[in-house]
């Protein structure tokens, strides 16, 4: 695996039966809205900061759940986003990054191994002790969750076993751990703007040991969420046990600030869809063409559809856009055309910045992606140009390049994700997306046709150096 090409995470679910051990690797309704922030609110604009993110990274009653999120609304601002979350019996909070591309909740537990102790992000580290928990039990190698993940029953498993965990990300850092099943408090909606508490039981990993910057980064939290398609991951778990629908969305917000993240059925605004890719860890759709100012670009018919990444990857957990070296090497100089006396400068090694004065929306072409079933995704200059400083501006494409199979990776992180609400719809298989206001409302339906409007959150108020953003989780729990 090309690290510096896959920001995105995979699974490695280990089992320890006397002195042998058994590895088996994984690639990896009702409304509920989290509180979302930015992981770099307040902090001096570092390209080479939320680019290494992206490396470490990649009939029955239907109830709104209320979870508020928080966040950051420029992409030269912006390295991932996290919500407070409640866990356990009395609940205590704890701070997660929000991440579609892994399959599993975990926090980091008490006895930890190299875990954080404090984070530069303002918010207070907490570690889980399912010991202080009335609702906490362990999972052990018996139990149907683990059976599941293994793909089967474990040689040599016995009732006093744990079921065990190691998540491996990009950059080579990597948490293990162990299962354990407790409750996850969320915010019922029980009208427009009105909730009341609600709690599922969820399984999660329990952070042992921490490898890499997950131990050691200063923006440290206290777990991550995964949102993936996984059977272990939160979102197929309450689906699973009934109690949510399997449908999530996410509307950033990169203008003003604020956001929505929910769980449940989407019904204002109408969103076009288009099949997902099967078979695949990810959430991938096929891309056909990209067109530059109306004019689509020259490349490869197969360019798109290479080695064991079938399609293109649509991660709200990553910052910026990856594309082919074939790709970015005909899109950029097509784009830079419209202002040829330009010349661009390389900063940190890494971004290609230019000198402009004056309105990059109207200097610049839009950049407008299409794919099967003809959805089409436009991304405005003011969204894939960003400003480091005065006048100075930054190309947020990026090449992906090759990984060792010959394959590459094709990415559309928040940088194009912005300002539309991206729905997900995992029981047809489809994902779809159109232009919105984020900083508004949508509106979403239980099964009892009961229908509710949805607002965007703000946890904290805008500091002077970064708009601080809340987005929304929402969640259909069924009784």
């Amino acid at each position: 695996m090309d690290l510096s090409l896959r920001p995105l995470a995979y699974l490695v679910l280990l089992f320890l039966a006397s002195s042998s051990s058994f590895i088996a690797v994984h690639v990896v309704t009702a409304n509920v809205v989290f509180p979302v922030q930015h992981k770099f609110k307040g902090q001096e604009r570092n390209l080479s900061a939320f680019k290494a993110h992206d490396i470490r990274r990649h009939g029955r009653l239907l109830y709104d759940v209320d979870l508020k999120l928080g966040g950051n609304g420029k992409p030269s601002e912006t390295g991932l986003y996290f919500a407070k979350i409640g866990i356990g019996s009395p609940p205590k909070d704890y701070y997660v990054q929000v991440d579609t591309g892994s399959d599993i909740l975990w926090v980091n537990c008490i006895g930890c191994v190299r875990c954080p102790k404090k984070s530069n992000l303002g918010i207070e580290l907490t570690l889980y002790d399912p010991k202080s928990s009335s609702t906490s039990s362990l999972v052990t190698c018996e139990q149907d969750f683990c059976k599941s993940t293994y793909d089967g029953p474990l040689p040599g498993c016995r009732p006093d076993l744990l079921c065990q965990y190691k998540v491996v990300y990009g950059d080579g850092s990597a948490t293990s751990g162990f299962f354990v099943e407790d409750s996850v408090q969320l915010d019922r909606v029980t009208g427009d703007h009105e909730v009341a508490p609600e709690n599922g039981s969820v399984i999660f990993g329990c952070g042992a040991k921490q490898l890499g910057e997950l131990g050691s980064s200063s923006e440290a939290l206290d777990g991550i969420l995964g949102f993936g398609q996984a059977n272990s991951s939160m979102i197929s778990q309450l689906a699973s046990a009934g109690k949510v629908k399997k449908m999530f969305a996410h509307c950033l917000d990169n203008t003003e600030g604020g956001g929505i993240f929910a769980i449940g059925q989407v019904v204002q605004p109408n969103v076009n869809m288009t099949a997902l890719v099967p078979n695949q860890a990810h959430y991938n759709v096929v891309l056909k063409d990209i067109e530059v100012g109306g004019e689509a670009l020259s490349l490869p018919s197969d360019i798109f559809e290479n080695g064991f990444r079938k399609g293109t990857i649509i991660d709200s957990g990553t910052t910026l856009a990856y594309l082919p070296e074939v790709v970015y090497e005909t899109l950029v100089p097509k784009i830079m055309a419209q202002q040829p006396g330009l010349k661009l400068h390389t900063v940190e090694e890494q971004f290609s910045c230019f000198q402009y004065i004056g309105n990059i929306d109207d200097g610049f072409p839009t950049v407008a992606f299409r794919f099967e079933g003809s959805l089409s995704l436009t991304a405005y200059p003011h969204e894939y140009l960003f400003q480091i400083q005065n006048d100075v501006w930054c190309i947020g494409w990026q090449n992906s390049g090759m990984s060792k199979d010959g394959s590459q990776m094709t990415l559309l992180g928040d940088l194009v994700l912005s300002n539309k609400l991206v729905v997900y719809d995992l029981v047809k298989q489809a994902i779809g997306w159109t232009e919105y206001n984020c900083s508004s409302s949508i509106k979403v339906k239980d099964e009892s046709g009961a229908v509710y409007s949805v607002y965007a959150h703000n946890l904290s108020s805008a500091s002077t150096a970064i708009i601080r953003r809340t987005l929304t989780f929402m969640l259909l729990l069924i009784v």
